[in-house]
């Protein structure tokens, strides 16, 4: 079935559980092309841009040059030499999923976020209102189009994993329907690493056994695969039969809040690795703060030059929300974590913040903590709203890598 397949009239099924997923293409560089004129229709970059970032989202013109999410940025470069290559913006990716979402919601009452860029939707209770779900979906991507200028692709099936596969192959700018008379058609041609949980080593391991299409796996018996692959073959041949009995939750809060970087150069000197950790503690605290939420426990990810990584973590007895108070919380946990390595180099930081609930975080202070910080960084937020993310920052960030 190609993007854009409807089902013909007079064949529309009875839709017990239709579910949509809806997907925004190439999201961000379709934000930094809405919010700068001179980049639309420029094969657009998103990425870090030291030697060693990777890109975070491509523009279909980038792509037609091989780009693609999580590539290099080196690669990237070679692959695309006139790309126009952008620092991600997230405040404004975060402020357009907002209003997303907002369209979500005019359509369903049980919206379940993905992440910024998709979700899924139920859509049983809008047959009052709309004939059949592809036109709901078709309906969908002309709201999101109007009133954010974002292009959605919508995958319209019976259950969520039909409906993800489906959206992944409406891409770009497509509706794709799995007729809940045909999924085992639908399934049959597709390739195995299609089903979720298939990645690379399991496919080698169904392509040996002569499985390589959905179909293969849907012919093999249940009991075969749970032996040949444990518990996770059980799970393989439920979905190859097209089965998957998750609802779709309102409303699912996220587990993390979180953000990393790696550095062109590996960091060598304790204070220009604090330095980075406090920025990367300005931008967690920021998102968190962006999205009305707090949390409990802080983690930190560092990986060393030789690519070993590293995780640490702590629970605190109330919320945070503050880049001061999550910096002395990855602060400590960094200071030990170097205490245990020393004299090695660091060429990745990463913070998260776990454990969330409903902002305002709690009045209580950290020891690292002054009184006045929270009303200050809620001023910061302020003035990054009006005048951009780079208009106001913490002292100790101006040499920071």
């Amino acid at each position: 079935m190609a993007a854009g397949d409807r089902i013909p009239a007079g064949e529309t099924p009875a839709w017990s559980s239709p579910i949509l997923h809806a997907d925004l293409d190439a999201f961000y560089a379709s934000v930094e092309a809405l919010n700068n004129p001179r980049l639309r229709g420029a094969p657009v970059i998103v990425a870090g841009l030291g030697s060693r970032g990777v890109v975070t989202s491509a523009s279909y013109e980038a792509r037609r040059y091989g780009v693609r999410s999580a590539m290099p940025v080196a690669r990237a470069r070679r692959l695309c030499p006139a790309g126009v290559f952008v620092q991600p913006n997230f405040p404004a990716y975060i402020e357009k999923s907002h209003r997303v979402k907002e369209v979500f919601d005019s359509f369903s009452t049980v919206v379940e976020p993905l992440s910024l860029d998709e979700a899924f939707l139920d859509v049983r209770r809008a047959h009052r209102i709309w004939p059949n779900p592809p036109t709901i979906a078709e309906a969908l991507k002309d709201r999101v189009l109007t009133e954010t200028g974002l292009i959605l692709s919508v995958g319209v099936a019976p259950n969520k994993f039909l409906a993800k596969l489906a959206s992944r192959l409406a891409k770009p700018n497509g509706v794709v329907v799995v007729d809940p008379r045909k999924v085992t058609e639908f399934l049959a041609p597709l390739e195995v690493g299609c089903l979720w949980g298939v990645g690379e080593q399991t496919a080698t391991v169904l392509g040996r056994l002569g499985l390589r299409t959905i179909g293969d796996v849907a012919a093999a018996s249940p009991a075969y695969l749970e032996r040949v692959l444990g518990a996770h073959g059980a799970h393989l041949s439920a979905l190859a039969a097209g089965r998957d009995d998750r609802e779709v939750v309102a409303n699912l809060e996220a587990k993390s809040v979180g953000a990393e970087e790696t550095y062109g150069q590996d960091l060598t000197e304790r204070a220009q690795i604090s330095a980075a950790l406090l920025k990367l503690a300005d931008r967690v605290a920021s998102r968190l703060r962006s999205q009305g939420i707090s949390g409990q426990t802080v983690s930190l990810k560092v990986r060393l030059g030789d690519f070993t990584t590293f995780s640490r973590s702590r629970t605190l007895k109330f919320e945070i929300d503050s880049a001061t108070g999550i910096y002395g919380v990855a602060g400590e946990l960094l200071a030990r974590f170097l205490t245990e390595k020393p004299g090695r180099s660091v060429r990745l930081l990463g913070i998260s913040v776990s454990n969330l609930c409903r902002w305002p975080a709690s009045q209580q202070l950290l020891p690292t903590e002054q009184p006045g910080w929270g009303a200050a960084e809620l001023t910061l937020d302020a003035v990054r709203r009006r005048f951009g993310d780079d208009a106001i920052g913490f002292g100790a960030l101006l040499a920071a890598p």
